[in-house]
């Protein structure tokens, strides 16, 4: 079993920027891939970026492309989300999430953290 631990969301003005952290813990060696998804009030849960744990291969959200960054460091067994230019849609509860050959949905995940965009 992985554990995973968010941190770093808060509330930010429309425009301004976020890093959000996600550190690893328990039986890291299976992790295949690691990624954020995000819940809005009354939307359902949606993927924004992942990176895979070896070659730090990306994908994106099309939403989020060229806004946000996924990456690693494998040595602190930590993934992070910088977002840049954020804007009020952006508003949600980020949830770092790891994949370890067996689908995001029987994965592990955090408990989420809670970003807030105002105009």
């Amino acid at each position: 079993q992985v554990q995973l631990v968010e941190s770093g969301g808060e509330s930010v003005q429309a425009g301004g920027s976020l890093r959000l952290s996600c550190v690893a813990s328990g039986r890291t060696f299976s992790i295949l891939r690691m990624g954020w998804f995000r819940q809005a009030p009354g939307k359902e849960r949606e993927f924004v970026a992942a990176i895979t744990w070896t070659g730090g291969i990306t994908a994106y959200a099309n939403s989020v492309k060229g806004r946000f960054t996924i990456s690693r460091d494998n040595a602190k067994n930590t993934v992070y989300l910088q977002m840049n230019r954020l804007n009020p849609e952006d508003t949600a509860v980020y949830y770092c999430a790891a994949d370890s050959a067996t689908g995001w949905t029987t994965g592990s995940w955090g408990q989420g953290t809670q970003v807030t965009v105002s105009s």
